[in-house]
């Protein structure tokens, strides 16, 4: 039984939903209960999205990918994207908010600070905020990424079951 997939993307969500059964297929098939199943689509469902809204897709060109692998005790979730060269901003954002949620010894403390902050928010407000800390509480994954030197973004996601 192969313990890795790899998917391809267009950056599109329509995408997403396809990418999100098979993913599910594939933990089922490795003998996940439908709790774990539930909590790893939920990881890849928001890195899946960050990956489309925040990606360099210049002309439509360009795709997420999407890897899991399964090791003893273990699941890989790594999604990549192209991003857009010069613009830090994003980058420098998504480092200060892993370093953030690192901060805390119990993940769900700062996914109550970050509800906190949302219920404060105007409604038209469009960012939640609160995929990676979904990820890190809900998920209960550790996350990481790096750039490349060809400017593609690897988001990943250790899952200790």
């Amino acid at each position: 039984m192969e313990h890795t997939i790899k998917l391809k993307l267009k950056p599109e969500w329509d995408e997403i939903e396809p990418a999100r059964e098979k993913s599910s297929r594939f933990f089922e098939t490795h003998g996940f209960s439908e709790d774990h199943v539930n909590s790893l689509i939920m990881v890849i469902s928001e890195l899946a999205e960050n990956a489309v809204k925040y990606g360099e897709y210049p002309g439509g060109k360009g795709s997420v990918g999407l890897s899991i692998e399964i090791d003893n005790k273990t699941v890989i979730i790594e999604v990549t994207n192209p991003v857009k060269t010069g613009d830090m901003s994003f980058l420098k954002h998504l480092d200060e908010t892993i370093q953030w949620i690192r901060g805390f010894q119990d993940p769900f403390e700062a996914y109550a600070i970050r509800l906190k902050e949302v219920a404060t928010r105007p409604l038209a407000d469009r960012e939640s905020g609160l995929g990676l800390v979904r990820i890190s509480y809900e998920g209960q994954s550790i996350l990481d990424f790096f750039v490349s030197d060809d400017n593609v973004l690897s988001v990943s996601a250790v899952y200790n079951y």
